[in-house]
């Protein structure tokens, strides 16, 4: 081995709910673990000006305040928390490689895959300038829809997604209108007419959106356009949601890791192990259903006793700490 090459006992590839939970149990099991925030250190939350459904945050927090938090409570417990970001892997020998920035080498008895899932957007001006702001776009329905109670929202989708997050804010705004840019949903007949029976959400069709309104903080409107007709109109709104999927940062792992057809990182069942004897995921680069800070933070837990199990089968010098569970 190479003066160059580092050996690490437990690599943590990426931040958010998910890493820094896996870092924190990883530390206090003794496995010295090493963590690479990625490109957005503290993943997807650190956009989220308000979280309120996380436990133990009575009058609520923001997120890149929740982040901070976590990253040091891992450091406490002396986490390396590092910046920079894996742009390569191998995981075909006995020995993990992964590189980072395409330079430095590491050599790891286990990694903890945390590289999460970003949302897709539209990719509009006016869209990106208010996500930015915080001022009243969102992907995720669950998260946000609580500051929209009695108020008239937007939501752009027409998949099972897309139906399940407009259900829940019709129970929550004062209306719901759904952008659906085809003669038809994608969704299965079950969602798509659970929708279509509900009161309050309006439904159009071969509908897609020009432009997010705003008062230069928050958003006011969105004006949308028939796409048959190319007739143009504009709906009030102050919340305007987009529900078109999301993309698992996992390329990085094709070849080596067994994928689902979204790029998703298939888990065995119960566990966060993967294809790959060392290799563990968690969080919503494996996560397709639930998606929240929680169940991520719950997986990274999973992920680093899994780690420490494993590691503790290799090695019988190396014993699970009852620390750990405490």
């Amino acid at each position: 081995m190479s003066d160059t090459i580092e050996h690490v006992k437990c690599l943590i590839i990426g931040s958010g709910p998910a890493g820094y939970t896996a870092a924190i149990y990883a530390a206090r099991a003794n496995m010295n673990p090493v963590l690479y925030q990625g490109t957005q250190p503290g993943g997807q939350l650190t956009t989220t000006n308000e979280v309120e459904n996380f436990p133990g945050y009575p009058e609520g927090v923001t997120g890149p305040e929740m982040m901070m938090q976590l990253q040091a409570q891992a450091q406490r417990f002396e986490a390396d928390i590092r910046d920079g970001w894996i742009t390569k892997v191998d995981f075909s020998g006995d020995i993990h490689k992964v590189w980072v920035n395409e330079t430095k080498e590491i050599h790891c008895d286990t990694v903890i895959i945390s590289t999460g899932a970003s949302a897709k957007y539209l990719g509009l001006d006016s869209e990106q300038k208010y996500l930015k702001l915080g001022g009243g776009v969102s992907a995720c329905a669950v998260c946000d829809g609580f500051f929209y109670r009695n108020q008239e929202v937007v939501i752009v989708g027409a998949g099972d997604s897309a139906c399940e997050e407009a259900h829940y804010l019709s129970k929550l705004c004062k209306k719901v209108t759904m952008l659906v840019r085809r003669d038809e949903f994608r969704a299965s007949k079950i969602m798509a007419d659970r929708v279509k029976n509900t009161q309050n959400i309006e439904i159009l069709f071969n509908t897609e959106t020009d432009e997010v309104l705003g008062d230069g903080q928050v958003v006011t409107g969105v004006r949308v356009f028939n796409n048959q007709t190319k007739v143009k109109q504009e709906l009030p709104a102050t919340g305007f949601f987009v529900a078109i999927g999301h993309k698992p940062n996992t390329d990085i792992f094709k070849g080596f890791l067994n994928l689902d057809e979204t790029g998703y990182i298939i888990n065995k069942p119960g566990t966060s192990k993967t294809n790959i004897d060392g290799v563990f995921v968690s969080g919503d680069a494996a996560d397709h259903v639930y998606r929240q800070a929680i169940t991520a933070a719950g997986t990274g837990c999973m992920a680093a006793l899994d780690a420490e199990r494993y590691l503790a089968a290799k090695d019988a010098s190396f014993e699970v700490s009852t620390s750990t569970y405490n």
